[in-house]
Order: structure tokens, then C-alpha cells, then sequence
């Protein structure tokens, strides 16, 4: 027994970010970061936490699904920003929605939500009295980038996306990788004060080797594809929609181009929200549903990768 999906919701900040405004903090420019990234705009938190955002996201979903709080048997998010350690922005989210039910934080950076979605299947499996749940990806990734960095901090922003799920059978099939280690993407904690700790630690920003990121990501989109095409006796035509996340639109056309496919079947607005991470994925769902492109019945992809590295796609019924 798999799930479908019900409803989503997003929220971003009203604070809208333009690439002539970053262009005042870091050596930039409209043209260097929209030719490198297709971003043109981001929108960045003045004064809400990543729980809060996610909370809005999820009162979103929660009124296009047409359910009360009352009926979320679990929620699961997703957070590499969260303001806490503990609470969970799990729990917080739980406290805003006023809601009971368990709650769970996940992380797996930028691939998270889909993360998010093979647990819920799991849970759906396991608790037979499991009808309805909420999953949240939500992010202030402006908390932890380097601003003078503008490798990263022209890329990155915040926003949360969710989605209500119920029990039923349009998720159709996974695949998931981790390729563990630190040394292309990693976000360290601050090391504290222990006067017994002896090594040093980076900086608590988002550290990224972009071409080595830019290559895991296009190989790892392709394959992961390609596995699920062959695996379900599928080809490309079958599929309505390629949601990818948001990352980067160099690596969303050389993705399309390495899989032989019309670039316009993947679905894209980084130009608007740049890489909003565990976020990207349930804004871009939403956006497309709410374009009126997306139908019921569709079978569509979703695919991500992330700091891990990891990388997830799936193939789902809308």
C-alpha cells in the first residue's frame, strides 16, 4: 500500500531578493548569475524561522486538500536549517499547526522531500490506521551561507513546500543513492567550546565544489531516470511531467540533453525562487498543479540530489 497525493500548499518570504540587489554585497552581476544558474530572483526571510514557513506551507496543503489538522495521522519534514537542534522543526511545526499527531525530521540536503515521500510509503505500510500524511520541506538557507561567497549565496534561498498524502496506490516506484561524504558539499556545525576538543572545524556555511556538484547532479538525474523508465517498461512518452529540483537550470538542460528529451517536459522556476533545497521540489509541484498543466492521472517523475551526496527519484500517479 502506497499513497496519493491529496493536496500541496508553498510559502515563500515576502522579501524579494534581485540579482542587481546582490550585485550591492558581492563582486556579481545580473548577467554572471542568471547565464550560470538561470536565477533572476530569490525571496529571503527578515524575520521567520524555517518552521514557521514550513507551518504556512502546510496550513496550504492542508486547505487545498480539504482536511483539518485533526486528520493528519503523522507529519514528516525536512530541514538542513532548521533554528534548532532540538525541537525538531518537526515538533515545532506540529506546535504551529496545533496539531497531535507523531512528528519526524528527516535530512538528506536538496533530495529530502522525495526522502520524505519513501517514509511516508513505509509508514503507510507498516500502520494499517495510518489515512493521512503531512509532509513538509522547508528552509532559510539564507541562515547559513557565506555572503561573501557568491559561489553560493547567489544560489540559495528560502521558502517551504508540503504536501497532504493519503493512503491509496499512485506511488509506483523509487530508486535512492547515497555516495557518502563531506568533501563535495557540507554544512558543519559550529564546534561549540569544549576546552577538550582539539580539532579545527570550517565555517557553519554551505561549502560546495560546484563542478563536482554540477556532474553528480546531471549523472545522477539521468540515471536515476533512465532506471526508473526501464524498470516500470515505460519510455519518456509516458510521462506527463519531470519535476527536478531546483538547483541550477544548466543542470536541468544538460539532464535533458543527456536523456535525449524535450527540455520542456521538465518543469522549471528556479528563474524565481533559486535553490530553496528540501523546499525545491513541493514549490515546484505546487506551481505546476496550480498552472493547471498538471492532471490527474498523469504519471509524472520527480527527481533530486543533494549533500550526502544523495539522490532520489520516483515515479508516482497523480
Amino acid at each position: 500500500m502506497s499513497f496519493r497525493i491529496m493536496g500541496t500548499g508553498m510559502y515563500v518570504p515576502p522579501k524579494v531578493v534581485t540579482n542587481d540587489d546582490l550585485s550591492q554585497i558581492v563582486e556579481t552581476s545580473d548577467e554572471w548569475i542568471s547565464k550560470r544558474v538561470g536565477i533572476r530572483e530569490r525571496h529571503i526571510s527578515e524575520t521567520e524561522f524555517t518552521s514557521e514557513m514550513g507551518a504556512k506551507a502546510a496550513k496550504a496543503a492542508l486547505e487545498d486538500a480539504g482536511c483539518q489538522v485533526e486528520d493528519i495521522d503523522m507529519i514528516l519534514s525536512a530541514s538542513v536549517s532548521g533554528e534548532t537542534s532540538s525541537p525538531s522543526t518537526a515538533c515545532m511545526i506540529q506546535h504551529y499547526l496545533g496539531a497531535t499527531c507523531p512528528a519526524m525530521e528527516l535530512n538528506a540536503a536538496c533530495a529530502a522531500f522525495l526522502y520524505l515521500l519513501e517514509t511516508a510509503a513505509a509508514y503507510f505500510a507498516l500502520h494499517q490506521e495510518y489515512q493521512k500524511i503531512l509532509v513538509v520541506g522547508c528552509e532559510r538557507i539564507s541562515g547559513i551561507l557565506d555572503w561573501s561567497d557568491r559561489s553560493t549565496c547567489v544560489i540559495f534561498a528560502d521558502g517551504a513546500g508540503a504536501a497532504v498524502l493519503e493512503r491509496g496506490s499512485n506511488y509506483l516506484d523509487s530508486i535512492c543513492n547515497v555516495k557518502g561524504g563531506d568533501d563535495v558539499i557540507k554544512i558543519p556545525h559550529d564546534i561549540g567550546c569544549s576546552p577538550f576538543f582539539k580539532r579545527e572545524q570550517d565555517t557553519p556555511y554551505i561549502h560546495m565544489q560546484g563542478q563536482e556538484t554540477f556532474k553528480y547532479a546531471v549523472n545522477s538525474i539521468a540515471q536515476d531516470i533512465t532506471t526508473l523508465l526501464e524498470r516500470n517498461h515505460l519510455t519518456i512518452d509516458d510521462i506527463a511531467w519531470i519535476v527536478p529540483h531546483q538547483a541550477n537550470l544548466r543542470i536541468i538542460d544538460f539532464s535533458s540533453k543527456r536523456l535525449g528529451i524535450d527540455p520542456k517536459k521538465m518543469f522549471v522556476n528556479i528563474e524565481r525562487y533559486g535553490n530553496t533545497s528540501s523546499a525545491s521540489v513541493p514549490i515546484a509541484l505546487h506551481e505546476l498543479k496550480e498552472s493547471g498543466q498538471l492532471k490527474r492521472g498523469d504519471k509524472i517523475i520527480l527527481v533530486a540530489f543533494g549533500g550526502g551526496l544523495s539522490d532520489m527519484a520516483c515515479l508516482l500517479e497523480y
